[in-house]
């Protein structure tokens, strides 16, 4: 398996999938359509953040999404994972682990002392984001208003 920076064909491939991508690591309650999708993306690419893709032969097996963040309190510039997918067929293999660990040494070697990331309650991942070392920051609650 290769980590590395994905090629114009690639990118057009992780762009038709990360509204799928965004589906399940929201636990299927955002579904965005393609063009937004593409839209939120290449802000955050404009803004500096980089793709890294794990490939064998040919095959995109999966990706990270890697930038940076400014605490909105403190004023703090870190770095920040901003989405994490295997496609369907690859999981189970330490694909997201390699990646997350590359994406977090690509951020350390740019000068990040700190690396945070946004996951819903009850996603899978959040196991292997506390094994890697990640702790809860800060815990975002909600409720539904019934309707009068």
């Amino acid at each position: 398996m290769e980590i590395r920076k994905p090629n114009d064909a690639e990118y057009k491939k992780i762009l038709s999938l990360s509204p799928q991508a965004l589906f399940e690591g929201t636990l299927g309650e955002v579904k965005l359509s393609d063009e937004k999708a593409k839209q939120l993306i290449e802000a955050l690419l404009q803004k500096g953040s980089d793709y890294l893709i794990a490939t064998e032969g040919d095959h995109l097996m999966g990706w990270i999404l890697i930038g940076t963040k400014k605490d909105q309190l403190t004023e703090t510039i870190y770095g920040f994972i901003y989405e994490l997918f295997v496609l369907e067929e690859f999981r189970g293999n330490g694909i997201s682990k390699r990646l997350l660990e590359a994406g977090i040494e690509h951020l350390k070697r740019e000068g990040y002392s700190e690396v945070r990331l946004s996951v819903y309650a009850g996603n899978q991942a959040m196991k292997l984001y506390e094994k890697l070392g990640f702790k809860h920051r800060t815990i975002t609650m909600s409720m539904n208003i019934p309707r009068s």
